[in-house]
C-alpha cells in the first residue's frame, strides 16, 4: 500500500512498449477502513465507528475536524487544488465528464429474401437437414459483394459435424501464423486450410472462447465503428448451458450477430445420451431480453428468420441478437405456402388446413413438426378428424408479445390482441403443442390461446442413447402420442382406446421426466 512503489510501477508499466506488462498488487480486505481492516467480515460491514471514522480521515488525510467526521458530509475538493486539477486533466484525456458510448450507424445492404429463392422451394425427393440449409445460406453470404467481407464464421470443433468444411477451401480458417504444418486431409478435396487472410475462427474445444470471439465481433460496431455479421456454430447443449454467463454479457454488451445451436433437440441428435440432447436451450434464450429465439423446421423458415435478422440488426439497427436452432436430421423440405412470413418472424403461422370444418388444432415447431402433421395424417386415415396443422418457430416472441400486449391493457381501455389470439380465432377445438424441448417452453403460450382445451407435450427429464423413433416414443412426443393427446381433448375416449391398442402405446411405462 505504499503509493510511491505503486505510482513507480504503473509508470514503469506505461512506458514499456512492445508487449505487455503485469503488475501484481497484495493488498490487504478491508484495508483502511479501521476495525473493519483484515477482518474476514470486512464486506458486511453496514456502518462504522467514530474512533474508524477518525482513523480513516487519519490515514487518508481528509480536511475534516472532529466534531464533522459522524456526519459523513460530501467532500468537494477546492477547484484550485493539486487533486481537482489532476482529476480534472485525466477527464480531459478521457474525452469528457460524462461517459459515452458511440456506434457505428453504418447501414449495411443486405441481401433480401429473394436472394435465396433456392431455400423457399420445395426439396423435392431430396432429404436434407436445416444444418445443410444453412451451410448452403452461410456461403452464399460469404461470397456477398456487400457483406461477404463482413461475415465472420466462428465455430468450436465440430466443423466437419455441421457439413462445414467445405469453408475451408473456400475463406479459409484464420491462423495468424498460417499453415505451419501439414494436416492429416491435405491430400482431400476440403482440407484443414489455416491462412493468414482466412475467414473462419475455428477455436478448438473452447466455447469459452469462441463465444469470447463472437462477442468481440458481435460488438465491434460500438467498440472499433466497424460492424460484423458473425455466426457461430455450436453443439446447442454446449451454448447457454456451458456458457449462459458469456451469452448475457454479450446482451449487456449490446452484441448483434447469429448464435447458431446445432445438433438440437432432446431427441433429433441420435445416439448422444444426456450429455448432448438438448431439451431447454430454447427456454434458456427466453431469459435473455434482447435474443430473438426460433425454432425452423424448415429450410424457408429458416431463410425468412435469418434475412429478417440481417434486416433488422444491419440495417435497422436494432441491437439485439439472434438464437437459432439447427438439426442434423434430413427430410425433403416443402415450399414456403403463400403469406407464411410474416408469420414465422412473429412466430406462428397455418401450415396446413383440414378440409372442411377441422375439429382440432395442432402445432409444432423443428423436427417435432414433422410428427405432427404425421399425427393428422393418422387422425384423418383412422378416426376421419381433420386438423389445421401450425408451425410455431417463434414460441419466445409470441410470449414477448403477449407479455407487450397485456401490459398495454393494464394501463388503456381500448384493448390489443396479442398476435397467436387474433390468427386463432375461428380456428376451434382442443389444441396440442408439441416440441422437442420441455413442457415449460411450450407453456409459454398457453395464456394466449383462445380454445377451451390446451395440451402441451415436450422431453422433460434426461436424454437417452437411442434412434430418433424411439426417443421420441421414450419421451411421448411422437405422432401416435400427439395423435392421442388430441382424441383425449376431443373427450373421444373410444377412439383413444383403439388407437393406444393400434400403435401399442405402454399404458404404464415410466414418466420419462423421473426416469
Amino acid at each position: 500500500h505504499d503509493p510511491r512503489k505503486i505510482y513507480s510501477a504503473f509508470a514503469e508499466a506505461v512506458k514499456h512498449k512492445g508487449q505487455p506488462t503485469v503488475i501484481l498488487f497484495k493488498t490487504i480486505k478491508g484495508y483502511g477502513l479501521g476495525s473493519g481492516e483484515a477482518s474476514m467480515g470486512a464486506h458486511n460491514l453496514k456502518s462504522m465507528s467514530k474512533e474508524s471514522l477518525l482513523a480513516f480521515r487519519d490515514h487518508y488525510h481528509v480536511p475534516l475536524a472532529d466534531e464533522e467526521v459522524e456526519a459523513l458530509p460530501f467532500i468537494k475538493p477546492d477547484p484550485k487544488s493539486p487533486e481537482a486539477a489532476f482529476l480534472k486533466r485525466r477527464r480531459e484525456v478521457l474525452g469528457d465528464s460524462l461517459p459515452a458510448r458511440t456506434v457505428a450507424n453504418e447501414k449495411l445492404e443486405v441481401p433480401t429474401l429473394s436472394d435465396f429463392s433456392e431455400m423457399l422451394v420445395s426439396t423435392e425427393k431430396r432429404e436434407i437437414s436445416t444444418t445443410m440449409a444453412f451451410v448452403r445460406m452461410l456461403t452464399k453470404l460469404v461470397k456477398d459483394k456487400n457483406i461477404g467481407e463482413r461475415v465472420v464464421p466462428i465455430i468450436p470443433d465440430e466443423a466437419r459435424t455441421f457439413g462445414m468444411e467445405g469453408l475451408f477451401r473456400q475463406i479459409g480458417i484464420y491462423s495468424p501464423l498460417g499453415q505451419l504444418y501439414e494436416p492429416a486431409d491435405s491430400e482431400d478435396l476440403m482440407w484443414y486450410r489455416e491462412d493468414e487472410k482466412g475467414q473462419i475462427l475455428e477455436e478448438g474445444i473452447t466455447e469459452a472462447g469462441a463465444t469470447s470471439s463472437w462477442v468481440a465481433a458481435a460488438t465491434s460496431y460500438a467498440n472499433h465503428h466497424l460492424t460484423m455479421v458473425p455466426f457461430y456454430t455450436f453443439y446447442s447443449m454446449f451454448g447457454f448451458q456451458r456458457v449462459g454467463d458469456l451469452i448475457w454479457a454479450a446482451a449487456d454488451s449490446r452484441a448483434k450477430g447469429f448464435l447458431m445451436g446445432a445438433t438440437a433437440g432432446r431427441t433429433t441428435l441420435l445416439g448422444e445420451g444426456l450429455q448432448h440432447e438438448d431439451g431447454h436451450g430454447l427456454l434458456m434464450a427466453a431469459t435473455i431480453p434482447t435474443i430473438q429465439a426460433y425454432d425452423p423446421a424448415f429450410s424457408y423458415e429458416l431463410a425468412v428468420i435469418v434475412q429478417d435478422g440481417l434486416r433488422r440488426m444491419y440495417q435497422e439497427n436494432e441491437e439485439i441478437f439472434y438464437y437459432i436452432t439447427l438439426m442434423n436430421e434430413n427430410y425433403t423440405h416443402p415450399q414456403m405456402p403463400k403469406g407464411a412470413e410474416e408469420g414465422i418472424r412473429k412466430g406462428a403461422y397455418l401450415f396446413s388446413k383440414g378440409k372442411g370444418k377441422s375439429q382440432v388444432q395442432l402445432m409444432g415447431s423443428g423436427t417435432i413438426l414433422r410428427e405432427v402433421i404425421a399425427a393428422a395424417e393418422i387422425l384423418k386415415k383412422d378416426f376421419g378428424i381433420e386438423s389445421d396443422i401450425w408451425s410455431v418457430p417463434g414460441i419466445n416472441e409470441l410470449h414477448k408479445d403477449g407479455i407487450d400486449v397485456e401490459r398495454y391493457n393494464l394501463t388503456h381501455k381500448e384493448k390489443r390482441v396479442p398476435y397467436l389470439t387474433q390468427i386463432m380465432e375461428g380456428h376451434e377445438g382442443p389444441v396440442v403443442i408439441s416440441t422437442d424441448y420441455i413442457r415449460a417452453y411450450g407453456e409459454q403460450i398457453r395464456r394466449l390461446i383462445p380454445n377451451e382445451s390446451v395440451t402441451i407435450l415436450g422431453t422433460d427429464g434426461f436424454g437417452r442413447s437411442d434412434t430418433r423413433e424411439a426417443l421420441r416414443r421414450f419421451f411421448e412426443v411422437d405422432r401416435h402420442y400427439i395423435a392421442l393427446s388430441a382424441l383425449r381433448g376431443l373427450k373421444e375416449d373410444e377412439k383413444a382406446e383403439q388407437l393406444i391398442e393400434k400403435y401399442k402405446i405402454e399404458r404404464d411405462k415410466s414418466n420419462p421426466l423421473m426416469s
